[in-house]
Order: structure tokens, then C-alpha cells, then sequence
């Protein structure tokens, strides 16, 4: 009887020496589960967080710059900081210098719309390269940048022209046609009503009527949630 004891008493030893095994192997797991579950956990705490706004649009003005009207739209802009993107005529700059370097200043988005405003598909290859070139270097002069974009009057560039001068084209998406209109409100209900993520707003800031609409049209999207980027930080988004 000793004898049996003896073998029954090993056999437990032997299955309580496995299960034990069995119960450290389960546990380390669990704890190694455990512990790559709190680094996950820890990691995902420490990453910085991306704000992407869904409702950006972007805001351009063309034919300036004026004095009168573009002063009060950069005052309007600054006082609800708002970066706009201007397309120069380069005839316009000669006597506005200052505006231009305020533009820089304020954190606007300088661009190309020609010297003469002329449609550069009816010019001659070299003549439309020299339209733009001298409205690039009227900027240059006063910023100590060349425009990277270009807004060709009407819409309309060659193919060989936009590769010769390396810039890029930047057309519109909403054009409330304010050039056309004194009414303020159709301006500013047209751009509210049909602007959305993405969007590129044409408007032009040499008319007072115009400068009022843009403002407006501004305080009324930024209450919708919108926020006013340039083109260039557009196009990245």
C-alpha cells in the first residue's frame, strides 16, 4: 500500500508541475498582452493630434491693386485675419508700391494677372511671355519674390506660354461676376450660397462695391465655419 501511495503522490506531482507550467505560460501572456495593450495605449496618447477644417476656401482678388479700395480691403482683411490672394496687373503697380509691400507684409498671397490685362491667347508667343514677365518683375522689385502663380486674364493661356514661364495657373470656382454689379447683396448671396470645401472665389478689388460684398461674403462664411486660406496653401491642403 506504501508502494501505491508512493506512485500516486509522483503522478500528482508530475500533473501539478505541468498545470503550473501551464498557468505561469498563460500568465505571461496575459501580461505581455497586457503590457503592449497600455504601450498602444500610452503611444497613441503622446501622438500630437491633426486639425483638418473641412469648409476652406480660398479668396482672390484680381485688377488691383487701387488705392483707395484696396487699402480698405487689407484694413477689412487684418481685422478679421483673413489671408486673401491678390492677382496684380503690373501697369496698377507703379505708385501703389506700398500696398504691395503691405500685401507681403500682412501675409497675402502676391500673384500674376498680367501688366495690361490683355488676353494672352491673342498675343504672340513672345509678347504674352513679355506681359508677364514685367508684371513679375515689378513684384520682384518691391517684394524680393518672383510670383510662383499666375491668373491669365479670361482664363486663357498656351500651353507653351504656362511652360515657359514656369508658373502655375490658377482659374476659379465661384464667380459671382462682381465687376458686372453694384448690388452688393446678389454678390454676397451668390458666393454664400454656392461656396464649399475647395472652393476658389473670384472677386476683384478695385470697385468699392466689390470690397463691401468680400467683406461681408467673409463674415458670413467664417460664421458657417469656413476658413480662408491662400491659393498656395490650398492647393497643398
Amino acid at each position: 500500500m506504501k508502494v501505491v501511495r508512493y506512485k500516486i503522490t509522483a503522478v500528482t506531482f508530475v500533473v501539478m508541475a505541468v498545470f503550473a507550467c501551464v498557468v505561469q505560460n498563460i500568465t505571461s501572456h496575459s501580461v505581455f498582452a497586457n503590457t503592449a495593450q497600455l504601450n498602444m495605449v500610452k503611444s497613441e496618447e503622446v501622438q500630437p493630434k491633426i486639425f483638418t477644417y473641412e469648409n476652406v476656401v480660398a479668396i482672390t482678388f484680381d485688377d488691383g491693386p487701387r488705392r483707395s479700395t484696396t487699402t480698405r480691403l487689407l484694413d477689412g482683411l487684418k481685422e478679421r485675419n483673413v489671408r486673401a490672394t491678390f492677382f496684380l496687373m503690373g501697369k496698377s503697380i507703379e505708385g501703389n508700391e506700398d500696398i504691395v509691400e503691405r500685401m507681403k507684409e500682412d501675409g497675402h498671397l502676391i500673384g500674376n494677372h498680367t501688366f495690361n490685362h490683355v488676353e494672352l491667347t491673342k498675343l504672340s508667343d513672345s509678347k504674352a511671355l513679355e506681359e508677364i514677365e514685367k508684371t513679375n518683375e515689378a513684384v520682384s522689385s518691391i517684394t524680393g519674390t518672383k510670383p510662383q502663380y499666375i491668373r491669365p486674364p479670361f482664363g486663357k493661356i498656351s500651353e507653351h506660354v504656362k511652360e515657359e514661364v514656369d508658373m502655375e495657373c490658377v482659374l476659379w470656382s465661384v464667380d459671382p461676376v462682381d465687376w458686372n454689379t453694384t448690388d452688393c447683396c446678389s454678390v454676397v448671396n451668390h458666393v454664400v450660397n454656392n461656396a464649399k470645401n475647395g472652393d476658389i472665389i473670384l472677386m476683384h478689388d478695385i470697385y468699392d462695391s466689390s470690397v463691401t460684398a468680400a467683406l461681408e461674403i467673409i463674415d458670413r462664411l467664417q460664421a458657417k465655419g469656413y476658413v480662408f486660406v491662400t491659393v498656395d496653401q490650398l492647393l497643398l491642403d
